[in-house]
């Protein structure tokens, strides 16, 4: 489940990429993702388990923080630390969240944390290091971005050990769908719906890089992003920590950034180069390290 959200998930960064073309602006496509993800989980629930809507008012708090600083932040600031930093940097920067969750396992909960994870850990972040290249020279990192970086590392930790925690009482879509309500009410509050522009939303836009001579309407890759990139993607994860620990699912989510590389070669034409090639074999050496930790 975490191998086909992370794959999912590096699709949908270009075709989120590919919608940021169109003028939409990144406060816009996450509104559109929470909101749009909200409705989805409530319909599908209502048919099939709507005995799951349920939610006891000592609940609430817990939704709360898990929706707005496990949902909104984390997409939220990933947006902010790309607009200012190169995507690989800012994905990097990102994925120090599994660093953060072993070591508040280890050193906040006192539980045991196999060595060979630390292994796993440590394979993970030089593969992803040699993919962004951070030592170019060409490189300029802003400082705002570095702190949004940071930030969404911190927030994408908190969302791993809250859904850990909340899918122990809830199942998952239902966990799923109360954290992009209170994400999706947050940015309603934050972007009132009548800001939207809603005369973009069915104008017709380039796909770029190798596809640029075609065209899909916006409304269509909106309803990719809400559909497959956000519910399905999130889903599979939260059920997948209901099978193994956060840590290992922070670790196997690293394939996201060498797959959205692969993705971004085969269609915005985004060069790979030897350093890459390398670092995506590491990182794939890494996630099956920390497979065989079990």
């Amino acid at each position: 489940m975490v191998w086909t959200a992370a794959i999912l998930f590096a699709l949908n960064g270009t075709v989120s990429k590919v919608a940021l073309g169109s003028g939409i602006s990144t406060v816009e496509l996450t509104q559109v993702r929470s909101v749009g993800a909200a409705v989805g989980f409530a319909l599908v629930l209502a048919v099939l388990r709507p005995r799951s809507l349920r939610v006891r008012l000592r609940e609430l708090p817990f939704l709360a923080v898990f929706g707005v600083t496990g949902v909104a932040f984390v997409q939220w600031l990933y947006f902010v630390a790309i607009d200012r930093l190169p995507v690989g940097i800012a994905l990097l920067i990102q994925y120090l969240a599994p660093l953060l969750v072993a070591l508040f396992a280890r050193y906040a909960m006192h539980e045991p944390v196999r060595r060979r994870i630390w292994g796993a850990l440590a394979l993970a972040l030089v593969g992803l290091a040699l993919i962004v290249e951070p030592w170019s020279e060409e490189l300029a990192l802003d400082g705002l971005g570095l702190l949004a970086a940071l930030a969404a590392a911190a927030a994408y930790a908190v969302y791993i050990l809250l859904a850990e925690r909340g899918v122990r009482g809830r199942d998952p879509f239902s966990l799923s769908l109360y954290g992009f309500l209170f994400a999706g009410l947050f940015w309603l509050v934050v972007h009132p719906v009548w800001r939207f522009p809603a005369d973009l939303v069915g104008e017709r836009t380039s796909l770029l890089g190798n596809l640029g001579g075609h065209h899909a309407p916006l409304w269509l890759l909106l309803a990719f992003v809400v559909a497959v990139g956000t519910m399905l993607t999130f889903s599979l994860i939260v059920s997948a920590l209901q099978h193994v620990s956060a840590t290992r699912v922070g670790i196997v989510a690293m394939l996201e950034p060498v797959v959205a590389a692969l993705i971004a070669w085969l269609w915005l034409a985004e060069a790979l180069g030897p350093a890459q090639l390398l670092g995506g074999g590491v990182v794939l050496a890494g996630i099956v390290f920390a497979q065989t930790a079990r």
